[in-house]
C-alpha cells in the first residue's frame, strides 16, 4: 500500500489549531503531529516515527544519512522555514528524497525582527526597562538609528528587506555579498565591500548569510576585534555564524557595545554566560515567526508536499536538490 502519512514535527502545531493542515487531509493524506520529549525530535525519535511516512512538514530535527536509510517510504522533507542546515542534503538525494524550503514566505518577518533588535540594542531599550523596574529614574544617552551606518552581511531576500527598512531611517547601508543584485544595490545606494571593511565602518552589523561550512564562525575573535567599541552585532540567521565564546569575551571587555541574538550555536538555549549580561537582548529563534508568516510558511511547505503527492514537481525555487526530480 502506498504510504500516505504526513508527519508534522513543528512544535507549535502540536496542541494548537492549525487549519492549514486540513489541506493535507482534504487530499487524502493522513496527518500525524509529533514532537520530541525535549521539544525538538532527536535522531532516534525521528527514525522511529518515519516508517510509513510519505512526507514531513519539518522543523529543525536532524535528517541524517541513517534517518534517510531507515525511511524507505519518505519522498519529501518540506521545511517550515528556509534553513536546511539540519538536513544532510547529499544523503536525501542519494535516497531519492526531495528537500524543500518555504523560501519567500518569512523574509519580511525576519527583517522586521532584525530591525527591532537593531532598535533595541542601539537605543538601550532593555537597559532602560531594567533601570525603571529596578527603581531608577534617570536619563542615559544612547546612539541613535537615524543616519547610523549599518553593515548587512548577506544581501539576499532577508538582507534586502532589512536594507529597505534602513533606507527609511536615512542610514548609510554597507553590505558584504559575494553575488549581489546590482539593480537593488543601485536603487538603494548600497556600498559593497569586503567583510573586514564593513566591520570596521558599521555602527550596527546584522547577519543574513547561510550557515555553510565556510561561514562557520564567520564572526570570530579576530573579526570582532575589527568592530568599533560602540558597535552592536545582530544575528537572526544561524547561531553557527558566531563564535559565542569570542562574542561573550567581546561583550564583557567592551570590545563591542552589545548584541541582539535570536539564534545560538546550541538550541534550545537553557543556560548561557550571555544570560548575565545587560548589553545583550536575547530571543528564542523566533525572528521569522509572526501570525502572517506562520500561515505562509506552512502553506509553502504544504504546496510542495501536495505537488509530490500528485506526482508533480514542487515550485523550483523551493527545491534544494532538484536533481532528485530529473528523469533517470
Amino acid at each position: 500500500m502506498t504510504a500516505r502519512r504526513v508527519l508534522i514535527t513543528v512544535p507549535h502545531t502540536y496542541k494548537r489549531e492549525a487549519p492549514y493542515l486540513g489541506r493535507l487531509e482534504a487530499a487524502g493524506l493522513e496527518v500525524e503531529r509529533r514532537i520530541g520529549r525535549q521539544g525538538k525530535m532527536t535522531e532516534d525519535e525521528l527514525r522511529s516515527a518515519l516508517p510509513g511516512v510519505f512526507a514531513t512538514l519539518a522543523s529543525s530535527e536532524p535528517y541524517t544519512e541513517r534517518v534517510f536509510r531507515e525511511a524507505p517510504d519518505l519522498r519529501v522533507v518540506a521545511r517550515w522555514g528556509v534553513g536546511f542546515d539540519a538536513i544532510d542534503v547529499n544523503a536525501a538525494t542519494s535516497h531519492g528524497v526531495v528537500v524543500c524550503t518555504s523560501v519567500g514566505a518569512n523574509h519580511e518577518a525576519v527583517a522586521d525582527y532584525a530591525f527591532s533588535l537593531m532598535c533595541a540594542v542601539q537605543r538601550g531599550v532593555l537597559r532602560n526597562h531594567r533601570l525603571i523596574t529596578g527603581g531608577q529614574w534617570k536619563t542615559e544617552f544612547h546612539r541613535g538609528l537615524w543616519r547610523a551606518t549599518v553593515g548587512i552581511v548577506g544581501l539576499g531576500r532577508i538582507g534586502q528587506a532589512v536594507a529597505r527598512r534602513c533606507r527609511g531611517f536615512d542610514m548609510t547601508i554597507l553590505a558584504y555579498e559575494p553575488y549581489p543584485d546590482r539593480e537593488f544595490v543601485r536603487q538603494y545606494s548600497v556600498e559593497l565591500m569586503s567583510l573586514e571593511d564593513l566591520l570596521r565602518r558599521a555602527d550596527l552589523v546584522t547577519l543574513h548569510c547561510p550557515a555553510t561550512a565556510e561561514n562557520r564562525h564567520v564572526i570570530n575573535r579576530e573579526r570582532l576585534a575589527l568592530m568599533k567599541p560602540t558597535a552592536h552585532l545582530v544575528n537572526t540567521a544561524r547561531g553557527a555564524l558566531v563564535d559565542e565564546s569570542a562574542l561573550h569575551e567581546a561583550l564583557v571587555t567592551g570590545r563591542i557595545a552589545g548584541a541582539g541574538l535570536d539564534v545560538f550555536e546550541k538550541e534550545p538555549l537553557h543556560d548561557s554566560a550571555l544570560f548575565g549580561l545587560d548589553n545583550v537582548v536575547l530571543a528564542p529563534h523566533v525572528a521569522g515567526i509572526d501570525e502572517t508568516s506562520e500561515v505562509a510558511m506552512a502553506n509553502r511547505a504544504i504546496d510542495a508536499i501536495l505537488a509530490m503527492w500528485r506526482g508533480e514537481a514542487p515550485p523550483k525555487e523551493c527545491v534544494v536538490n532538484p536533481e532528485v526530480l530529473s528523469p533517470r
